[in-house]
């Protein structure tokens, strides 16, 4: 295996470590909300008037897809759909008080995990930190341009 598989291999096999420590506990927090629920919320927490577009393309979903979630969590009380006074056509959503709940303990579990992973992360340096976080950004640019030529926007599929 050459150093490039090593690197991709080595990127599956942590997320997929970091699901599976994380899921139960988030599981047991989180009962009744999906995973892209749960994210699905956190964008709308985090960015200002939120809408199916903006979802779709930063969540790396269809449309379709975050209709139905937004479709949920309206049902379930978590979120509102709202209009701005000058654009009528828009739709945006907002968590609701029962939502900012669920954000927060999802917010409060990631702290926790971050903590847990907190003996790792002292022993890197700076320059460490910087030339690891310079390849996810030329990776991520790639794998961007690369979506970009296939003429397809993945979100809207």
């Amino acid at each position: 295996m050459n150093k490039e598989e090593q690197v991709i291999m080595g990127f599956r096999d942590l997320y997929n470590k970091m699901v599976w420590l994380n899921k139960d506990k988030m599981e047991d927090s989180l009962k009744g909300h999906k995973p892209s629920e749960v994210h699905c919320m956190e964008y709308i927490e985090k960015n200002v008037h939120s809408n199916v577009t903006t979802l779709a393309e930063s969540l790396y979903m269809t449309s379709g897809a975050i209709s139905k979630i937004t479709k949920k969590l309206i049902k379930k009380g978590l979120i509102e759909r709202y209009q701005k006074p000058d654009n009528k056509k828009e739709i945006y959503f907002r968590l609701t008080e029962q939502g900012k709940v669920i954000y927060k303990i999802h917010e409060e579990l990631h702290k926790e995990f971050q903590e847990r992973d907190k003996a790792v992360f002292e022993q890197v340096t700076d320059e460490q930190f910087d030339s690891m976080l310079s390849f996810i950004d030329k990776y991520s640019r790639h794998l961007d341009a690369e979506i970009k030529k296939k003429g397809n926007d993945i979100k809207s599929k």
